[in-house]
């Protein structure tokens, strides 16, 4: 479960305390959980806000609400207060929050999820773009949506070829091809636009 240091439960009691709120709590949560991008929220809440299936971490004086989707992810966090010369500062540690790669064994699906996420994705962000896997045929065909900069890319067609199904061949044993789903003539803003690339 989550450990909250003393000087933590301290730092949000004054908190709490200031804000004057019968019943006012903290809520914990997991945002991009399972990804590089993955970090933790950490914001009051009042009863009334919340949805009902939270864990609750009685703690003196306040709760701790934990959203019921990140316990797994949040599991063996710890949470500290330093205080220091310029003030105070609040330390989450959450060591399974990115996740971890999936087994051998694992299903083909969620291997192709985890090199998406973890290798192809933040390579796209470069170029504000990100791809979703749409789904992954009987077979090994992985079909992929593009987004954001990738959505209607000139460049698209060689990311795929060249990146995305070059790294999934190789990094994923099961993955036989890799196409693209997108409708790119719905792009909005693409990062090189279909007529440059031309």
């Amino acid at each position: 479960m989550i450990q909250i240091s003393e000087s933590a439960q301290t730092h949000f009691r004054r908190l709490l305390d200031r804000e004057a709120l019968p019943g006012l709590g903290v809520k914990l949560s997991a945002v991009h959980a399972g990804t590089p991008r993955a970090d933790v929220r950490l914001e009051f809440a009042e009863p009334a806000e919340l949805a009902g299936d939270e864990w609750a971490i009685d703690c003196e004086g306040f709760t701790l609400w934990l959203e019921s989707a990140s316990v797994k992810w949040l599991d063996g966090a710890e949470i500290d207060y330093e205080t220091r010369d310029t003030g105070g500062q609040l330390q989450i540690r959450a060591p399974r929050i990115k996740g971890h790669e999936p087994e051998a064994g694992a299903s083909l699906v969620e291997r192709v999820r985890w090199v998406v996420d973890n290798e192809i994705n933040p390579q796209l962000a470069q170029h504000r773009g990100h791809v979703a896997v749409q789904e992954v045929t009987a077979d090994g065909v992985v079909l992929l949506r593009f987004g954001g900069g990738c959505h209607g890319c000139g460049m698209a067609d060689v990311t795929l070829k060249q990146g995305i199904e070059k790294t999934l061949l190789e990094k994923v044993p099961g993955v036989t091809a890799v196409r693209d789903a997108t409708d790119h003539e719905t792009g909005t803003a693409p990062y090189i636009s279909r007529d440059s690339a031309a």
